[in-house]
């Protein structure tokens, strides 16, 4: 029987078994397309590291002996959307059958069952058989169970796939070793470099300008250093494994003007694409932990295989239980728009202005750059999720719907409410001292809440608590903060508050 068979932009995975046979009755269909590169707009990084890994990938197909139909963005006969690119090659190609795997995004998952309901062929699909779950695994755990808290599906999965255990029990006495993972670099330990995957990317830059793709960021177009194929991917993990693992957990949330990446492992775009598998990360991982068990402790491995293992499978599991519905969240009513500045990098905080500043030329920034820099101002400035989410789905590499919007309006700025997050990940400008230099030499006092060098952070942090002490009053963890907010005094929140509306008001003059 002749099929058809779609192979989306984030579906990478050599290692899938409808690859192991070659099938020369089945065609492969894949395409870069304006309806992926339009939705939201995208870092032009982001653009080029996606069609570079699927092209990459359809030539291993090719190599291996499979027929692939393969549109660039430029070609005068690409369709542009998926279901004219669908109906279009299930004629040409006389097809019987088309099959597609099933997606991660919801968009494309509601665009395949109403392209497939009207097809007047055989329709089959099937797991990517990337993930350790299935989309319903958190909704069946957390079956009637009032809170969806991750350190108990965490847990569940370390029991699941014996991973850190030890007869039953975790390895090392400890399930989470989140405490031993907060510390400040200040220079040493030694950052070993990354490795150098650099390609000249002007041809395909130049194919992207003349489709009229729009795009936001910076790229070094002589020396793009993302992995874009399986073999560099593993190539990343080894070198993390190796060089990397040993600070990973130490280093994780902190802050540097000087090192982008510090001990991070940049891996998430080459899972996220499923170029590699998160077992697979996790499995080399504990190997290199193994072999250097007296280097390496067991604090610095757990940290890294909580975000794999626990937070990621986490989120997508949240996302599917909870989209669509999801997407439309906004528990606190926040409506102010994003600052001009987050397309910039032009602002006079140092913070914001090396993580917006990183993003924009990396599209990258680690996880607490997100959470406790852009994320924290954009919640104390009540912005309005919807851009939030625009900015982060655009802005990284690694950024697909499924993990962005739950990190994004769920943990980051707290708009479902509760799901994700038992309280909102806010501070003043006293965390982001503790954690790195950005607060050494801004043009701000990071000890000031209302003089006019004081840190803006201070004054959006109290008035955000006074905002909405309503919605948290009956929350537990944010009693200790909103007992402390009652016992102000009057006049300095009534400064704060003053403070605090200049600030979100004009932002261009902060």
């Amino acid at each position: 029987m002749r099929t058809l068979r779609l192979i989306l932009g984030d579906q990478l995975n050599l290692q899938h078994p409808w690859f192991q046979e070659v099938n020369p009755d089945c065609i492969y269909l894949m395409a870069e397309m304006r309806q992926e590169t339009d939705y939201v707009r995208h870092h032009i990084q982001k653009v080029v590291a996606f069609f570079l890994s699927m092209r990459s990938f359809a030539e291993s197909l090719k190599n291996q002996g499979h027929q692939v139909v393969y549109f660039r963005i430029g070609e005068q006969d690409n369709p542009q959307n998926l279901k004219e690119l669908i109906q279009g090659q299930i004629e040409k190609q006389e097809a019987e059958k088309f099959e597609y795997l099933l997606p991660d995004e919801y968009r494309l998952d509601l665009q395949l069952r109403e392209i497939t309901s009207s097809l007047e062929i055989e329709v089959g699909h099937r797991d990517t058989e990337h993930f350790l779950t299935d989309r319903n695994t958190l909704k069946d755990f957390f079956e009637g169970k009032k809170q969806m808290v991750m350190e108990s599906f965490y847990r569940m999965m370390r029991k699941k796939y014996g991973i850190l255990m030890d007869q039953g029990e975790p390895e090392g006495g400890q399930w989470n070793y989140d405490k031993s993972n907060r510390k400040k670099w200040k220079g040493d330990p030694e950052i070993p470099g990354i490795p150098d995957l650099r390609k000249d990317v002007r041809e395909l830059l130049e194919e992207i300008r003349q489709a009229g793709v729009s795009t936001i960021g910076n790229i070094d177009a002589q020396g793009f250093n993302w992995p874009t194929s399986r073999e560099e991917s593993l190539l990343l993990l080894d070198h993390f494994s190796k060089n990397l693992l040993q600070h990973f957990g130490d280093y994780q949330d902190a802050l540097h003007t000087e090192q982008k990446f510090l001990f991070h492992s940049r891996l998430s775009f080459s899972m996220n694409s499923k170029m590699i598998s998160p077992r697979e990360v996790i499995d080399a991982v504990l190997s290199s932990y193994r072999e250097q068990q007296e280097e390496i402790d067991i604090s610095q491995v757990e940290g890294f295989v909580r975000q794999i293992l626990g937070w990621r499978e986490y989120m997508r599991g949240i996302y599917w239980k909870e989209m669509p519905g999801y997407k439309e969240k906004n528990a606190l009513g926040n409506h102010h728009p994003l600052p001009d500045f987050f397309w910039t990098g032009k602002t006079r905080m140092n913070c914001l202005k090396h993580a917006i500043g990183q993003s924009l030329d990396e599209a990258y920034a680690h996880h607490i750059q997100r959470l406790m820099i852009t994320g924290n101002y954009a919640l104390l400035t009540q912005t309005d999720p919807d851009e939030v989410d625009a900015w982060y789905l655009g802005i990284y590499i690694d950024a697909v719907e499924w993990v962005e919007i739950t990190n994004t309006r769920g943990m980051s700025q707290f708009a479902d409410g509760g799901i994700v997050a038992t309280k909102p990940y806010v501070s003043s400008a006293n965390y982001i001292q503790k954690m790195g230099d950005y607060c050494s030499g801004c043009s701000y006092d990071h000890n000031a809440k209302t003089s006019e060098d004081a840190c803006p952070f201070n004054a959006l942090y109290w008035n955000f608590l006074d905002a909405k002490k309503e919605v948290f009053k009956d929350n537990p963890r944010m009693g200790m903060m909103l007992n402390l907010l009652s016992k102000k005094d009057k006049g300095e929140m009534e400064q704060i508050r003053e403070r605090a509306r200049k600030i979100i008001q004009h932002p261009e003059d902060f």
